[in-house]
């Protein structure tokens, strides 16, 4: 058990990292939209690559935020019968569901965002806007980031609940 606690800890670690990093990235799109905002209505002027700076930015802060999120149980979840349920019974509902459901979607997202994030990097795909972003390829690439920090801390979790259920045998 050691060594899944290890791994575990690991993993945690980095989540914890990239999700305080990106919580800095709410700062700057707050920032940024509020600029926006103000040229927008006080000097009547925008441009594309704001605009489109501002969606990169919050589609990153969602991506690399999952992990971290997923890590301080925030994620989306019915909790009509979980609370009441003891740790034992929350430990076999979080490990089959991540192992029959989390580990097999994040699997299926990896292999296929992979392939879009290539081929947009293959095309250097940019905006379509003109004056819009360039390298439309690294977003696309967070994807693929963002999926395997989510398929790191379902790992994490897994590991987790089999001490758990170890524990209470």
């Amino acid at each position: 058990m050691p060594i899944l606690i290890y791994f575990a800890n690991i993993i945690d670690w980095i989540n914890e990292k990239i999700g305080n990093a990106t919580a800095w990235l709410t700062a700057i799109l707050v920032i940024l939209i509020c600029t926006d905002v103000v040229f927008r209505y006080f000097f009547k002027t925008t441009a594309a690559w704001i605009i489109e700076l501002e969606w990169h930015i919050f589609a990153i802060i969602f991506l690399l935020g999952g992990g971290y999120a997923f890590k301080h149980n925030r994620h989306v979840r019915v909790d009509l019968y979980y609370t009441n349920f003891s740790e034992r019974e929350k430990a076999w509902i979080n490990l089959l569901g991540s192992l029959l459901l989390l580990i097999p979607w994040c699997i299926v997202a990896i292999v296929y965002s992979t392939k879009y994030a290539y081929l947009s990097y293959t095309i250097r795909e940019s905006s379509s806007d003109p004056g819009g972003l360039p390298a439309l390829y690294l977003l696309k690439f967070i994807i693929v980031f963002g999926f395997i920090l989510l398929l790191m801390q379902g790992i994490s979790i897994i590991f987790r609940n089999i001490i758990t259920l170890s524990k209470h045998k």
